[in-house]
């Protein structure tokens, strides 16, 4: 049968807030809302359908206090992570956000009603204390810190909730199973020792291999029960990950094994992230979790060194084992033998015997480049769905921006950049002109800063939505502002693409004399305000890709010179 949950029953506020839903629902319409944001919603989602239990809400003072500091709730049970709902002081004046208040939580996806919290307290937490105590120190470089920090609001409202309905899902719905969905599932198929796999990364040869061990050693059935709300930033996609979960499915024995996705945030807490992971398993009817090295480990943190040691989450889920009631089974890392094409644990490689490794490093470094992925690392069907998420830099889209005065030559370099492109026929290009982008893209906008700023983070928007779908642009604005550049590029890079910038540092009195157009003697009259190089400033670049100048150096030079940049990267030609 399935695990007991935490707490002795499952809190499935859905369930039994059903009977009132309609009333609900109208009371949910006339009260004061607060849009969630997307690391609220995945905890509202785990608190409502029993996930979270013996959570009925968001922690008030004492709960999140008594968490902080020893792990447990104040009614003794234990409990690693707070889970909060942090709000501004904005929010509590428009709300009147006070103990005893009612406040509608909606979906921030469609404004749907979720929830209406019933206030129990409102406090300002101490979040040096918060990110020492829960993540081991106050260190930026842990995302979770990071997040606490910079993302995290001044106040956090403790309270209830009434359930009005869980947030709605559009992918892999067949795969999203609330806690007492999947119990009974685990029951329809007669499986009564379950054991857990949490990852957040696709899953080669390797992890197949240590699930059937972890099986084949206790007994169980296997449930991969992948995170697909919020993991650690530059993680893969879910999308592509659960496609590879997918395709591995089919490689278990038949029946050993099957997908259930975890609509989580993540805090990349290490050890104590690790007892929360256990407890959340035990909630969805596991009676084993398969605990990792260095398990929601987030790396290294401003010295350089890890953050946790790589055993330090299995020894303090180790310490809690007796309340836990679940079996926890400590990841075997696991080495492949070429000499006899197997996998086999680490510890029981005979001294001398050759192994192999590919680390995630190393794999995303054959991905970005189209290097060969060995079989005896991954199955074909992953690497197919890997390559078609993250294509060989020849590939991928890029974006190369022009910046400098009016009439540098930016916008004759683009034009002859984009014939060249062309040519090549490798993929379409397109070009975002200054003129073109102003009367097609940014009519209403002047030539303030904030305006200039708007245009800029239009077509940086505009460009990684080419770049995403593996397209190259050319956007040739005049860009006097080094703030809007970054902003470009890191909207592009967000996606994926590739960012080049080019500063035609052309210089001025050269771009004057070659005025055949008579604009820049109209702004050293007065005539036309606001224009760079004369009376609005221009920031030139600290570290282009490339510095070129077309008073010195002919076009055609120039777009070779881009050419052999964007070769240089991979982004053109075949390697």
């Amino acid at each position: 049968m399935a695990n007991t949950p935490h707490g002795g029953a499952l809190n499935d506020l859905i369930v039994r807030d059903a009977p009132r839903n309609r009333e609900l629902r109208d009371e949910a319409a006339k009260l004061y809302s607060i849009v969630l944001n997307e690391r609220q919603l995945c905890d509202i989602e785990l608190i409502l359908n029993g996930g979270f239990s013996p959570l009925a809400g968001f922690m008030n003072q004492a709960d999140y206090s008594a968490v902080v500091k020893g792990l447990r709730l104040v009614n003794g049970l234990l409990w690693p992570v707070p889970i909060t709902l942090d709000v501004g002081q904005d929010q509590i004046d428009q709300g009147k956000i006070a103990e005893g208040a009612r406040i509608t939580l909606r979906n921030p996806q469609d404004d749907s009603l979720i929830a209406i919290i019933t206030v129990e307290d409102v406090y300002s937490p101490d979040k040096a204390v918060e990110a020492e105590s829960v993540f081991g120190a106050d260190d930026s470089a842990h995302p979770g810190v990071d997040y606490l920090h910079k993302s995290t609001k001044q106040f956090y409202v403790g309270g209830a909730l009434d359930a009005i309905s869980l947030p709605v899902h559009y992918d892999y719905v067949e795969h999203r199973y609330t806690p007492a969905e999947l119990r009974a599932y685990f029951k329809k198929l007669n499986w009564t020792r379950v054991v857990a796999f949490q990852t957040r990364n696709p899953m080669h040869r390797a992890h197949r291999e240590l699930t059937v061990r972890a099986a084949r050693q206790r007994h169980c059935n296997v449930l991969i029960h992948p995170v697909v709300g919020m993991t650690k930033p530059g993680d893969i996609d879910h999308f592509t990950r659960v496609r590879v979960y997918k395709a591995i499915l089919p490689k278990y024995p038949q029946g050993m094994a099957s997908l259930s996705l975890l609509p989580l945030a993540m805090r990349m807490g290490g050890p104590r992230e690790a007892l929360w992971h256990a407890i959340i398993r035990k909630n969805f009817g596991c009676t084993h979790f398969i605990v990792g090295r260095d398990h929601a480990g987030p790396g290294k943190n401003s010295a350089g060194q890890d953050f946790y040691g790589p055993y330090d989450a299995q020894h303090l889920v180790a310490k809690y084992r007796d309340e836990l009631d679940i079996e926890v089974v400590p990841f075997q890392m696991v080495a492949y033998v070429p000499e006899t094409d197997e996998y086999i644990p680490a510890d029981e490689v005979p001294e001398g015997t050759k192994t192999l490794n590919i680390s995630g490093t190393e794999l995303r470094r054959r991905l970005k480049t189209g290097a060969s992925i060995p079989d005896w690392f991954t199955y074909p069907e992953v690497q197919t769905i890997l390559r078609q998420s993250h294509p060989a830099r020849s590939q991928q889209g890029f974006v190369v921006m022009f910046t400098g005065f009016w009439n540098s030559g930016a916008t004759q370099i683009a034009q002859a950049l984009q014939m060249s492109l062309n040519q090549g026929g490798q993929r379409p290009t397109t070009l975002l002109l200054g003129e073109t982008v102003r009367s097609e893209l940014a009519s209403e906008l002047g030539f303030s800063k904030r305006d200039r700023d708007v245009n800029i983070q239009r077509i940086g928007f505009v460009s990684s939505e080419i770049a995403k779908c593996g397209g190259a642009v050319i956007a040739a604005p005049i860009a006097p502002y080094d703030a809007a550049r970054k902003e470009a590029r890191r909207i592009v890079e967000a996606f994926g693409g590739g960012f080049f910038l080019v500063h035609v540092s052309t210089p001025l009195e050269n771009c004057i004399a070659n005025d055949r157009t008579g604009t820049y003697a109209r702004a050293q009259k007065g005539e036309i305000k606001g224009f760079t190089g004369i009376d609005d400033p221009y920031e030139a670049p600290e570290a282009p890709e490339l510095k070129v100048d077309t008073s010195k150096t002919p076009i055609s030079q120039i777009v070779h010179e881009i050419i052999l940049l964007l070769e240089k990267e991979g982004y053109i030609g075949e390697r």
